[in-house]
């Protein structure tokens, strides 16, 4: 988990799966040509922003609306905190429309219930829910809003242990992770009742460590999955697990190896282009681009911070390759950018988004047609949820 993603679990809760997979990467180094650059703001399109919260979404600093994944058909799961920090699931439709749920199970208390993952084409949401006991489990919502309940094998029954599903393609193919019993994270992907578990090579074996698939779109149609490892020495890798179960680990050229620095895979499109960002020895954040055969391109927004825990963070990439994410600037202040697949950037802040630390606009999904989903914090610390389209 990135630190600046941390600070802001203070004041506001952050992109639950992005934030847990932000960095990751090594056992082997793939190839690499690290053409770093730092790429102009093209003058802003005519894009449409649309804001909104969710019914029942509380009003006070660290509550309302969490948005981030859009499938191709503008559907948005999400969650809110009410006023009791309560956490509830919903999706709202491409004409606005937002239906709330709860999973079976989930628990009423401050900072448990449902929380969400990804959907899929067909509107299917994979997601976790909080017990009573802090217990997580995962659930997948189908369209039609049957919800089905699951743990995956090994999984740990203590509070803060548990199935955390972060995904679902095309297929129905769920990924996710889970913390066992001795607080250690393993992968896992498959159906209710069908899970295969695995760990990334060099993945650390204590508590914290790990194996942790990305979230929102970390599982492609084809079933290869992308995700980071924490190593026994706290440094982020990157992963990439083909559908035999082999995987690839990769570090990006600069890359720091101190405590929580290192690589971080967010994303991975069909044809298994891999957006992500990496920590430098600063604790500076920067993007990436990998593609399938391993090459490498690095970027920076124009506008993101060069101290510590501020710099670029793409989120997600579609299939055309376009990434949406967003940016720390010298102030700490979040900002959404869309990097076009030829490496043109394009920022963006929507209109009501705060300017103190750790507040802004935090962009998050976006889908083949480049409308992005996400939501962004006022001056109060309240969360809202937006959708760009072009």
């Amino acid at each position: 988990m990135n630190k600046e993603r941390k600070q802001l679990m203070k004041t506001c809760k952050p992109l639950t799966f992005t934030a847990m997979t932000l960095f990751a990467a090594l056992a082997i180094t793939v190839p690499t040509s690290a053409q770093s650059q730092i790429v102009a703001n093209n003058a802003p399109p005519k894009a449409k922003i649309t804001t909104f919260d969710a019914p029942g979404a509380g009003k006070a600093a660290g509550e309302g609306t969490f948005a981030g994944c859009i499938n191709p058909n503008e559907a948005m799961p999400g969650y809110y905190a009410d006023s009791s920090g309560v956490n509830h699931g919903f999706v709202r439709a491409a004409d606005g429309t937002i239906t709330t749920f709860d999973a079976p199970g989930a628990g009423t208390g401050s900072g448990q219930g449902t929380l969400w993952g990804g959907n899929n084409p067909a509107g299917a949401i994979a997601g976790y829910y909080v017990d009573s006991s802090g217990v997580n489990h995962g659930y997948v919502r189908a369209a039609d809003g049957t919800i089905t309940t699951f743990d995956a094998p090994g999984a740990g029954t203590g509070s803060g242990q548990g199935t955390f599903a972060s995904n679902i393609n095309p297929k129905g193919i769920i990924a996710g992770y889970y913390v066992d019993s001795s607080g250690v994270n393993h992968g896992f992907v498959g159906t209710p009742g069908s899970f295969t578990t695995f760990d990334a090579p060099g993945a650390g074996t204590g508590s914290g460590q790990g194996t942790f698939p990305s979230g929102c779109s970390g599982i492609n149609p084809a079933g290869v999955i992308a995700g980071a490892y924490l190593d026994k020495n706290l440094v982020y890798h990157g992963f990439v697990r083909a559908p035999d179960g082999s995987i690839t680990t990769f570090n990006v050229k600069g890359a720091g190896t101190g405590r929580y620095q290192g690589t971080g895979s967010s994303s991975i499109n069909p044809s298994g282009k891999i957006a992500g960002n990496y920590v430098d020895r600063s604790y500076v954040n920067h993007g990436f681009v990998r593609a399938s055969d391993g090459n490498i391109k690095t970027f920076n927004v124009k506008g993101a911070g060069t101290d510590a825990y501020a710099g670029t963070i793409p989120q997600n990439i579609n299939p055309s390759g376009e990434v949406a994410g967003d940016y720390l600037d010298k102030n700490l202040v979040y900002h959404g950018f869309v990097r076009a697949p030829h490496g043109s950037i394009t920022t963006f802040n929507v209109k009501g988004a705060g300017t103190g630390r750790y507040q802004g606009t935090l962009g998050g999904g976006n889908n083949p047609a480049g409308a992005v989903g996400g939501y962004y914090v006022d001056s109060s610390n309240v969360a809202h949820g937006f959708l760009r389209t072009p």
